[in-house]
């Protein structure tokens, strides 16, 4: 801060400059589910505390769905960062290449080899949904294909997003490389 009256406090150069970002509230099916589950969750782990720690008396299914609700989480979360291309990547490479086509063909493979692996994880979540039918949950006789199930949905929710984010960069022919900027979201 000037001590000298007549200065105009416009003139006055600021270290840090805070703007505020309009918050913009998206309506995606993985978002509204993952805004269910971790509510439920929350529910379920405070309903674990109290009935242990108040109650001293744990009610048995709490730990084990939250458990497996934390797991569809994680995979459907997964989803979310893959629409919004915010997974954790190695660019260092992409990023010291200038523009061109050998830039445009690495972010092509990559792309592809996402897709790939996302396509090989839906697979074999498919396989492992089949396979668990005929175990039970420990505390509920219920199968855990219904758990697995939330984990394959994730995995095809990845993949479909995946498949997106390839089709917009084809149409892009690769030519924009990831801005770092990009990737850092105010939500």
């Amino acid at each position: 801060m000037s001590t000298n009256p007549n200065t105009d406090p416009r003139d006055e150069v600021h270290l840090i400059v805070a703007t505020d970002e309009e918050v913009v509230i998206e309506h995606y099916p993985e978002n509204w589910i993952a805004f269910v589950l971790f509510w439920a969750l929350a529910f379920i782990v405070f309903l674990q505390f109290f009935t242990r720690y108040v109650l001293n008396d744990s009610l048995s299914w709490t730990e084990e769905i939250a458990r497996y609700g934390l797991m569809t989480l994680a995979f459907i979360g997964g989803a979310i960062v893959t629409r919004k291309k915010a997974h954790i990547a190695v660019e260092l490479v992409s990023n010291l290449m200038g523009p061109g086509p050998l830039r445009s063909a690495l972010l092509a493979l990559v792309d592809f080899v996402t897709l790939g692996f996302l396509g090989l994880l839906a697979f074999f979540s498919v396989t492992i949904v089949e396979r668990m039918h005929s175990q039970p949950m420990t505390v509920f006789d219920l199968p855990m294909s219904i758990v697995y199930a939330g984990v394959g949905l994730g995995c095809f929710m990845m993949l479909a997003r995946q498949a997106q984010v390839v089709w917009r960069n084809a149409r892009q022919r690769w030519r924009q490389a990831p801005d770092p900027l990009e990737q850092i979201h105010a939500d």
